[in-house]
């Protein structure tokens, strides 16, 4: 028996097509792409896409010899969807879309904006797939918060093995370079085709539920990079999708990133934010993810963002503020919070209050990556240490603005790419100053106000910069000045986690203050951090290769001080020399009655704590 699909009535009822029309369908990826159901007691798949100005949409695929005259999809008058169901299609059928825009001319083959799979390259073809994946985090999503603080596909295998080791090293969260189908490997997922689909490179949409399944289970929370800011321009993707420019903007002055040869959303346009919205809500829903980091913030805030004099178009006020995108990025915050998960803003200028609450005025991330110090301490760092007191500044200045968001230290992927060497390689000095640099360097990171951002790879101090054509140095944990810096990685994760002085108080300056700032000559930084209770801990920083001995520190309290971590341990690959326990004297120094009388070792940070404080 042959089935006619035209029998058989629109799945989308009169509340979808309003919503859809009026785009604020939160959950508008249920209602367009590809979805297995039954109806009328027949199985098939029902497909629905958004063409406005096309005159005629097929369904093409294996199951009708890839012919578009055989299934014409319906079109629902008013809103520009075109729907069918088609019987006996299941599970992993192939799929595009064949569309003739307005004056009848056949428009290259689209994969579907909604398809939640796409087959691997050279095709281009989304996929049919069923979504019933069993989930296992009950426990997890129902203690979710709203404010927590390789080519190769990933089997299951492998997500177990990743899992075990980020919960061994005593990560609190992973964040995900997009997973989001993307045609190009070299844009590492930064230029996105299928906002709803998670890449094939890594297996299938379930094999990436039980990835977040599994961290969940380990008490891992899951963030991923989410590029709303542009899209490529392929002609199978969205790039003019019914034979005008639908998601984009027709202007290539406000449509298009010369920079990256990619186009940009049209931010004023309904249906694209619906779009835009729905996959971030997609991604929460559907795969229980529990952050989006927003790439390339910047890039959508201005109109002249990386323009010349004449390449941008001013707002209706006459300013470079792009406020559609700041009204939809205020929607997405808001959305993403109401949701249960939490939101990252990539955003380098100053921008202000990216981080602060929309009712107050901002455009309500839960936190902004902190560009700046990422900048300033890396460039201090390079420094040869006889040079570091004239930039004394670039270690400090950070603490001028620490407060102004709510701020990631990140040293995420873009600094170890495109010849800027790893973070090991930028450290000066031959080999065993190198990694006493970096050891101070990571421990300086955690004790500093900010949540901490490592990217893989920098745990094991990698020599090279990151590829992804091939795998992470693992070989070289079989060597004490890694193995040491792995050691010393897990310990301070251990240690931030342990000690609320480190985290408790990021974003607010009760919870900081310096004991001296102004050391050029010594190259040491001083500084106290407090918790919600009082309770606090030391941090002092020698970045010269030279023991300062009997150098005095002031203390905010009198009697012992334990020593927490001293970055200069053999456990870690340094000199070994090491206090244990500390006690104060009645000695006025920094303004402080009580101080310490230490011995510095050489490139290295102790942290300390009062002894009668619990760890």
């Amino acid at each position: 028996m042959i089935e006619d699909p035209y029998r058989f009535p629109s799945a989308l009822g009169e509340m979808d097509l309003y919503l859809l029309g009026e785009g604020s369908d939160r959950y508008i990826y249920r209602k367009l792409g590809a979805h297995l159901c039954e109806l009328a007691g027949v199985s098939g798949t029902r497909f629905a896409v958004w063409a406005p100005n096309a005159s005629r949409v097929s369904v093409i695929g294996n199951f009708n010899s890839w012919d578009g005259r055989r299934h014409v999809m319906r079109l629902h008058p008013g809103n520009g969807i075109w729907e069918i169901f088609v019987p006996g299609v299941g599970n992993g059928e192939l799929y595009k879309y064949e569309i003739q825009d307005r004056d009848g001319k056949l428009l290259p083959l689209k994969g579907d904006p909604y398809g939640t799979l796409h087959e691997p390259p050279p095709g281009n073809a989304s996929v049919v797939f069923d979504t019933s994946y069993q989930w296992q985090d009950e426990d997890w999503m129902r203690r979710r918060k709203v404010e927590p603080e390789l080519d190769r596909p990933v089997s299951r295998d492998f997500a177990d093995e990743l899992v075990g080791y980020i919960a061994d090293m005593g990560f609190t969260h992973i964040e995900l370079l997009p997973v989001t189908e993307h045609p190009f490997d070299g844009s590492w997922g930064y230029q996105p085709i299928g906002l709803f689909a998670p890449t094939q490179r890594f297996g299938n949409p379930d094999d990436f539920r039980y990835l977040v399944d599994r961290c969940h289970d380990a008490g891992i929370g899951v963030i991923m990079d989410w590029v709303p800011a542009h899209f490529p321009g392929d002609e199978h993707g969205l790039a003019r999708f019914d034979g005008t420019a639908l998601y984009e903007h027709q202007d290539p002055r406000k449509g298009a990133h010369a920079d990256w040869g990619t186009l940009i959303f049209n931010f004023g346009r309904r249906e694209v934010i619906n779009y835009l919205l729905g996959s971030a809500l997609y991604w929460i829903k559907e795969f229980h993810i529990d952050g989006l980091r927003v790439d390339a913030v910047a890039s959508m805030l201005y109109l002249d963002y990386s323009r010349e004099e004449g390449e941008w178009i001013p707002n209706e006020f006459g300013g470079n503020e792009n406020l559609e995108a700041v009204e939809f990025l205020r929607r997405l915050n808001t959305e993403v919070h109401a949701h249960g998960a939490t939101s990252f803003a990539e955003e380098s200028t100053a921008w202000p209050g990216v981080s602060k609450p929309v009712d107050a005025g901002g455009l309500g991330f839960t936190y902004k990556w902190n560009m700046g110090w990422m900048n300033d301490t890396l460039a201090y760092m390079s420094e040869d240490p006889v040079h570091r007191k004239y930039h004394h500044d670039k270690m400090t200045f950070g603490l001028v603005y620490a407060f102004n968001e709510n701020f990631i230290l990140p040293l995420s992927h873009d600094e170890v790419v495109h010849g800027k060497h790893s973070i090991l390689g930028r450290m000066p000095g031959d080999d065993w100053q190198q990694f006493a640099n970096l050891r101070a360097y990571y421990a300086s990171m955690y004790a500093h106000p900010g949540k901490k951002l490592l990217f893989m790879g920098d745990e094991i101090a990698q020599r090279d910069e990151w590829n992804h054509d091939q795998s992470l140095d693992w070989h070289l944990l079989q060597f004490m000045p890694h193995s040491g810096v792995q050691a010393l990685v897990r310990d301070l994760n251990r240690l931030y986690r342990d000690v609320p002085a480190l985290h408790e108080v990021d974003f607010d300056g009760s919870g900081f203050e310096w004991i001296d700032w102004n050391d050029s000559d010594n190259s040491i930084l001083s500084w106290v951090r407090r918790d919600h209770n009082g309770g606090h801990i030391v941090c002092v920083i020698n970045l010269t290769p030279v023991v300062r001995d009997g150098y005095r520190l002031g203390v905010p309290d009198g009697g012992a001080y334990n020593v927490l971590l001293n970055t200069d341990d053999a456990k870690y690959g340094g000199s070994d020399l090491k206090h244990t326990v500390i006690a104060s004297e009645d000695i006025e120094s920094h303004g402080r009655p009580h101080s310490l009388q230490l011995a510095l070792p050489p490139l290295a940070t102790l942290i300390l704590q009062p002894a009668h404080e619990e760890t």
